[in-house]
């Protein structure tokens, strides 16, 4: 456990201050096909009211995606995702409180994102699908999550896997801050978000839990998702599920393991947890927050 450093992240309406409690960001997927929740927000009605019922329960921030990116998904053509995209954002501009993340790896929808008032990117792909997002981003003023992620969402669980992933993370996200920098993004605008359940065995995604504080030696605000993740419901039964003796429990009966693996992170240094179940990890959150006060 360390004691968290603090940044100021600029964005086009405001400046978040990060690091003096942890901000929630919630997950919205318009999407038919997302691991968690596909195809419950697709209707454009039902996204805006679950964004209102999240910015009610406490969340701090938004992250909405219109492409799956779970294990084995295939790309979404940037038209699709815009489809999806532009009638919630167009719903929720000016209305919601809260900043609106978009996450995506493509540069058009990125520049559609912040015609619709988005004001943060997310990049699972960390500038390796589109360099060119990294541009959107520096002349649209957006702040800009990178995340580390082997492969694509198609391949990225057949590997091979790094042999020490907490450097394979750190060495990779070192160069996407340096591409982003050389594409005019501003140091007060990049997050960096070491990809938990992208590309890493399961143990391995534990392990960038307690090395956490590699990361934030880099010098950025650090983002965190284990919400829901397949390696949390292989943790929660622990010796059964390597022995095969019991099933993975399904996505909606990991809230408790979410819960362990957000302190977890929080405790290593993470700035923003991007989660579900909002109502519970912000109480997560708050208690986490009391224990690094204590520092």
């Amino acid at each position: 456990m360390i004691p968290r450093r603090r940044f100021r992240l600029r964005l086009g309406s405001r400046t978040l201050v990060l690091g003096e409690r942890t901000l929630v960001m919630g997950v919205l997927n318009v999407t038919p096909d997302s691991f968690s929740d596909g195809g419950l927000y697709l209707d454009s009605q039902a996204a805006v009211a679950h964004a209102f019922a999240m910015e009610g329960a406490g969340a701090d921030l938004i992250d909405i995606g219109a492409e799956s990116t779970r294990p084995g998904a295939l790309a979404v053509p940037a038209a699709e995702q815009i489809v999806h995209l532009l009638p919630v954002l167009k719903e929720l501009r000016g209305v919601l409180r809260i900043p609106i993340s978009v996450d995506t790896r493509s540069a058009e929808v990125a520049e559609a994102a912040a015609d619709g008032g988005a004001q943060i990117l997310n990049d699972v792909s960390a500038l390796r699908a589109e360099p060119e997002l990294a541009k959107v981003a520096a002349r649209r003023r957006l702040a800009l999550i990178l995340m580390h992620m082997r492969g694509t969402p198609a391949t990225m669980q057949r590997g091979p896997f790094a042999r020490d992933a907490t450097r394979d993370v750190v060495t990779s996200l070192r160069r996407a801050v340096s591409a982003a920098r050389a594409a005019g993004v501003s140091k007060d605008r990049i997050l960096l978000d070491p990809g938990f359940g992208f590309g890493k065995r399961h143990a391995q995604n534990f392990e960038l839990l307690a090395r956490l504080p590699e990361l934030a030696r880099l010098g950025f605000p650090i983002v965190i998702g284990p919400s829901r993740k397949s390696s949390i419901g292989v943790a929660q039964l622990g010796k059964a599920a390597a022995a095969g003796k019991q099933q993975v429990p399904l996505v909606n009966e990991r809230l408790w393991g979410t819960a362990a693996a957000v302190t977890a992170a929080i405790l290593g240094g993470a700035h923003i947890v991007r989660v579900h179940d909002i109502a519970e990890m912000v109480q997560v959150a708050r208690v986490a927050d009391a224990v690094l006060a204590g520092i």
